[in-house]
């Protein structure tokens, strides 16, 4: 006799490669990342920002967790500039981390929107299927590491990228926030 028994929804997803996972092991690569997203800084201008924020690191350690960063990917060298017979980094992030938790009340709040946004992505996802179910489908194939491994959902993995990047298209070109306000 079970003494609880549950049937337990997806909430959440996560999708990120393991290299960028343990590259964000650490909280203070995420206010690094943070700091990046919007600006360039060099390793003494992330050592400053960090001691403001209240991280006391040496730059040393600065310099380490910015190379994590690079190595996975997250992070890269956006200008070189000479500065007394040297070469400073300038560096900046290519990587947004939402580090952020709805509020309690959301889901009921929101519930009309998702049903909304449920009905469109449903569409969306049909077209995809339909002009580029074969190219998705192939890129899934490519992933999977052995016959056996049928739960890991590598289809659903390549439209979640598709729709992924394809808001930060809109995003990074204002047209997200055009459609916000309702301009274009």
């Amino acid at each position: 006799m079970a003494l609880l028994e549950s049937d337990v929804p997806i909430r959440d997803v996560v999708t990120t490669n393991p290299e960028k996972a343990k590259a964000l092991e650490n909280d203070v690569r995420a206010k690094i990342l943070d700091m990046l997203a919007d600006e360039e800084l060099t390793i003494e201008a992330i050592h400053e920002e960090l001691e403001r924020r209240g991280e006391q690191k040496a730059e040393t350690t600065v310099r380490h967790h910015v190379n994590v960063l690079k190595d996975a990917g997250m992070v890269e060298i956006a200008r070189l500039e000479e500065a007394g017979g040297a070469t400073r980094k300038h560096y900046k992030s290519n990587t947004r981390i939402f580090s952020y938790d709805l509020p309690k009340d959301s889901e009921k709040t929101l519930s009309r929107a998702r049903e909304t946004a449920t009905e469109e992505l449903a569409t969306v996802v049909e077209t995809l299927y339909e002009q580029h179910g074969d190219e998705i489908e192939s890129v899934a194939r490519e992933m999977k590491p052995c016959e056996y491994c049928e739960t890991q959902h590598y289809e659903e993995f390549v439209v979640r990228e598709l729709l992924d990047r394809a808001l930060i298209d809109l995003s990074e070109t204002a047209e997200l926030d055009q459609l916000r306000t309702g301009e274009k």
